[in-house]
């Protein structure tokens, strides 16, 4: 079996994905992708792999994690997703993004030796990304205090690209599939197909949760019946689609982000914005990375 992980990052999907996975389990086991429950395996892989501590698991441990994970059903592909998998909220700014996060997906896959594994992440602006995340850090009731996290990096200093190349130095061989979460309301099809590996021309139910939480009900209901009138006929119709519907009944406060850091100026956000932007260019030429784009 192949092992499909949708890593994130946090701040991103808001597990949006899975629960999409989860109304369509049926139609994808239909054809060979199975999804479990989240509560089966996302405390369980990151105990087991500690114990492990590295270490490649026995047969019968790889046995015992398979049968709690998906019972007796038999499929070509797993879907897991956990904006956790690769570090907790406090722990997702370092040096860089994640900067554990390969070292663990290492010891991850390695509970399931005798099967491949897929690795998928979104990324987000820094200048939008750092505040939401410390947003969730204290929501949490971290003892750091509010506007801890930020205001104790260098927020110029920070590279997606350079999460991304250790993730796949650490885990040499294994596909990893990239996208820009500002991007997600255009290419949610794109990035669904990819994770699940679901047949092209698959319907799936509330598959348009995203566009759905930006748009206005009326939008969202008259695009979806012009979709049904007039089915896109390719990947660049429908976001023209998507594109038209957007510009006239997007929900302004819900697309247009308030950046509130102490310190930080329209500047600061131009500036972040603009090194975003030219290192999702570098992250598009990296060997081993496939880049979903709109």
């Amino acid at each position: 079996m192949r092992i499909a992980y949708h890593l994130g990052a946090h701040c991103t999907d808001e597990d949006r994905l899975i629960r999409c996975f989860l109304k369509n389990r049926a139609v994808l086991a239909e054809q060979g992708i199975l999804v479990p429950s989240p509560t089966r395996y996302r405390r369980q892989v990151r105990e087991i792999s500690d114990k492990l501590g590295g270490q490649v698991a026995t047969p019968e441990t790889q046995a015992m994690m398979l049968e709690q994970i998906i019972d007796d059903a038999e499929g070509e592909r797993i879907v897991l997703s956990w904006d956790s998998f690769m570090g907790f909220p406090a722990w997702a700014v370092g040096e860089t993004f994640y900067p554990r996060g390969g070292e663990i997906m290492r010891a991850i896959t390695r509970i399931f030796p005798d099967h491949s594994s897929e690795f998928f992440l979104a990324i987000r602006n820094p200048a939008t990304f750092l505040p939401a995340l410390q947003a969730k850090i204290d929501a949490k009731g971290s003892a750091s205090g509010p506007r801890a996290m930020v205001s104790a990096i260098d927020p110029f200093s920070l590279r997606w690209s350079d999460t991304v190349r250790q993730i796949l130095r650490n885990n040499p061989g294994v596909p990893l599939t990239v996208w820009c979460d500002e991007e997600t309301p255009l290419i949610e099809p794109e990035i669904m197909q990819a994770i699940s590996g679901h047949a092209a021309g698959t319907l799936l139910a509330d598959s348009d949760e995203v566009l759905a939480q930006i748009m206005t009900d009326i939008g969202i209901a008259r695009m979806r019946n012009y979709c049904k009138e007039h089915p896109p006929q390719s990947v660049s119709q429908r976001r023209r689609v998507v594109t038209a519907f957007l510009e006239k009944f997007a929900r302004p406060e819900r697309v247009e982000v308030e950046i509130d850091v102490p310190g930080w100026t329209d500047e600061t956000v131009a500036q972040l914005t603009d090194l975003y932007l030219r290192d999702v260019a570098y992250i598009s030429g990296m060997a081993g990375v496939r880049l979903i784009e709109a």
